[in-house]
């Protein structure tokens, strides 16, 4: 079993930067990818940013050139570093991963962390 445990969420304002971490921990072998999505209250989750155990990165439109995502392999953390932030990036911020337990071939698994709120005030 994995946990992933997103943490950095808070109550900042606009203009200002934040880091948000995606901790994952348990059985684990390697992490084929970790997304960052958001939501907010009544709107579907979106896809924020991904990042793909060759460093593959990709960002929706509306974050290109503020935000960036990176990971650290050794600790099995991703992190979200989000610059520039404005009202309407106001949301749960939750992270995904595919995670292989045992082993290159061995099946992926997908996990959510449970989410961590960020709030920009104007």
């Amino acid at each position: 079993q994995v946990q992933l445990v997103e943490s950095g969420g808070c109550l900042v304002q606009a203009g200002g930067s934040l880091r948000l971490s995606c901790a994952a921990s348990g059985s684990i072998f390697s992490i084929d990818v970790i997304v960052w999505y958001r939501q907010v209250p009544l709107n579907p989750r979106e896809l924020v940013a991904i990042i793909g155990s060759g460093d593959y990165t990709n960002y929706a439109d509306f974050v290109k050139g503020r935000f960036a995502i990176y990971r650290d392999n050794a600790k099995n953390t991703a992190y979200l570093q989000m610059n520039s932030l404005k009202r309407e990036d106001t949301a749960v911020y939750y992270c995904y991963a595919a995670v292989r337990s045992r082993g290159w071939g061995s099946p992926v698994y997908d996990y959510w962390g449970q989410g961590t709120q960020v709030t920009v005030s104007s």
